[in-house]
């Protein structure tokens, strides 16, 4: 079918803030298709039973979870191990590379990206000391600030912080340090030696990691990134124009204003899945879009 894809939201309150998955066919939150016509009542149930949909694509899953993630209190330090540690460790199941582009902030907002120690024996023994306050970097972010999290990145968002994450369909993570805060009268589980297995020492270096928004020409893809499990791009609309579907699906993002994606009208907040037969996609209105998308494989 020709038809775009919309489907319900599912929101997750947690110690920290909320989430709200918008494209999931994870078994943790199967978003049901709100499109009439699909043969099918969840992304994960279309996935398996009309590949073609996708392009015939031979992963399992659908690849991609995109959430909106909306933080009152920090989140714990954690990290995420990659595609050959998670099956061999995970009962082979995949990692977790993910990326994230700031929707909205406080002032004098910021994540932890990375670490300071320069070698495996010192975070070590950092980790053992509590030290903190001096492993740990923290880098301000502003709204419009793409920042990539590759597997084995030590990172936590903090308060105060509206943002939309587009990651590998996983959910495995390691908490390494959550505050010694309380949740149900207990402390929540740490993974401190598979945490200590999986993450990147030395860190990456921030440059690497994080892109600040510029002022791009209008109507035109901008690529934030070419990553092995997933592409990203910004566009500002500005008038009416066409893009062609060549990947096996497309995710497209409205994160401010509003106009029309084919023949259905969106707003800040909606997210579209298109499927790879549906050809050329006709935008109109004045809007901001992150598309998202996965290569054959």
């Amino acid at each position: 079918m020709k038809e775009l894809i919309c489907l319900e939201p599912i929101e997750k309150h947690l110690i920290w803030g909320k989430e709200t998955w918008v494209v999931s066919g994870n078994p943790q939150g199967d978003c049901e298709i709100q499109t009439e016509g699909w043969n099918a009542k969840t992304l994960s149930e279309l996935w398996s039973t009309q590949r073609e949909v996708f392009g015939g694509m031979k992963e399992k899953e659908f690849p991609l979870l995109v959430k909106v993630i909306d933080t009152k209190k920090d989140l714990s330090i954690q990290v995420h191990p990659n595609d050959q540690y998670a099956y061999a460790n995970e009962h082979g199941k995949k990692g977790k590379n993910e990326c994230w582009y700031i929707l909205d902030c406080e002032k004098n907002a910021s994540v932890i990206l990375g670490h300071y120690a320069k070698s495996k024996q010192e975070f070590t023994q950092e980790v053992e000391n509590g030290q903190w306050k001096t492993l740990l970097r923290e880098v301000p972010v502003h709204p419009g600030d793409f920042i990539q999290i590759d597997a084995g990145t030590l990172h936590a968002i903090k308060g105060g912080i509206k943002l939309l994450e587009i990651q590998q369909n996983s959910t495995i993570t390691y908490r390494l340090y959550d505050y010694d805060r309380l949740e149900n009268g207990k402390k929540r589980e740490l993974q401190t030696a598979k945490a200590l297995e999986v993450v990147r020492v030395p860190a990456k270096p921030v440059e690497q990691c994080v892109k600040h928004k510029i002022n791009q020409e209008k109507n035109s893809k901008y690529v934030l990134i070419q990553h092995p499990c997933y592409t990203i791009w910004r566009m500002e609309l500005e008038k009416n124009c066409y893009i062609k579907q060549k990947e096996p699906f497309l995710i497209l993002n409205v994160i401010n204003g509003e106009g029309s994606i084919g023949d259905l009208k969106v707003g800040k907040g909606d997210h579209i899945l298109v499927p790879q037969e549906y050809g050329i996609i006709g935008l109109k209105g004045r809007m901001e879009l992150i598309g998202a998308s996965c290569q054959m494989r």
